[in-house]
């Protein structure tokens, strides 16, 4: 089946359904994240991605076991996408042992090393440069991996971004730079924040293959996905994926979200909706809808209460695996 999505042939309707799975998944666990965190159960600050589901399953699902990505504080969905269980991932939110960074990490810091996850980042584009580093040590091991960053619009200004993208085009590493345009740098509208409109122009400096995608259409990010992928396996370079989405909620849970225009999030949501989209394209009845729905919202469900039921880290595990 790769080989012949490779060649741009349209997704089977049960691929489609499973990514349709995957994707209502997500958005099923980050409505019960914020749910659970409003109600005073997590830790910290939450971010969640909703609306964005595609681009993370899109991209996830196009990688082949040896890739690895990098997230960004907004990382609930590449988790997930990747192949973290969500128990473990739940557990994590929970600051429990059984979580997929034992507890260390949170919503903003966790990792999953065993299924190719290095991380999520408060630092806005902290993953950039470790991705860098790991494409460079998959090329000269001559591994066939490739390690993927995820990172928003607003980190296309920092000097990070522009340093990796140098770096990574001149040595050739393979490597996948995925910018979800979600066109708020935080509360930062584009328009106020970015010196240009078309983002693949940022690759474009460093010459390197610039690549643009429908952010809600999970299809159109797999195939992209793929093809980028195979640019960057065949040792031809570096790609920057430019995925134009969208973020239906604010930066952070309870934010006001001032910087908005007060009807932009309702509307996106009736018009841009990854899920719904393809849910409407597969033509799904309700009853198989309702079906699909109650098996994920199960699973979620069941994830709180695995949880709930976690252990509590030590207070000597603190100082644990610190180093400075």
């Amino acid at each position: 089946m790769a080989i012949a999505e490779q060649k741009g042939q349209t997704l089977s309707p049960e691929r489609l359904k499973e990514f349709l799975r995957e994707m209502l998944l997500i958005r099923r666990f980050e409505e019960k994240v914020e749910e659970r965190f409003r109600a005073g159960e997590l830790p910290g600050f939450l971010h969640v991605a909703i609306g964005q589901e595609a681009v993370a399953v899109g991209v996830c699902r196009a990688l082949d076991d040896g890739d690895v990505i990098a997230s960004t504080h907004r990382a609930h969905g590449h988790t997930l996408a990747k192949g973290t269980h969500p128990n473990e991932l739940m557990a994590e939110l929970y600051g429990k042992v059984e979580g997929c960074s034992h507890g260390y990490g949170g919503s903003m810091h966790l990792y999953d090393i065993e299924r190719g996850n290095l991380g999520a980042n408060a630092v806005v584009g902290g993953g950039l440069p470790a991705i860098v580093g790991g494409a460079l040590a998959f090329k000269l091991r001559g591994e066939p991996r490739v390690a993927v960053a995820f990172f928003g619009d607003g980190a296309t200004n920092i000097g990070t971004f522009h340093e990796s993208l140098n770096l990574a085009q001149l040595w050739k590493v393979p490597a996948l730079f995925v910018c979800e345009n979600n066109h708020y740098a935080e509360s930062t509208p584009a328009k106020q924040q970015l010196p240009i409109e078309d983002l693949t122009k940022r690759a474009d400096a460093f010459g390197m293959t610039a690549m643009t995608v429908d952010g809600q259409d999970v299809e159109a990010v797999y195939k992209t996905t793929t093809k980028a992928l195979k640019h960057a396996r065949d040792g031809k370079g570096p790609v920057f994926l430019l995925a134009e989405t969208y973020r239906f909620t604010g930066h952070y849970v309870g934010d006001p979200q001032v910087y908005r225009p007060k009807e932009e999030a309702r509307h996106l949501r009736e018009t841009q909706d990854p899920v719904e989209k393809l849910r409407a394209r597969l033509d799904v009845s309700e009853e198989d809808w309702n079906e699909l729905d109650a098996e994920v919202t199960d699973l979620v469900e069941g994830s709180v209460e695995f949880a709930k039921n976690g252990t509590d880290p030590k207070p000597e595990d603190a100082l644990k695996n610190v180093y400075a």
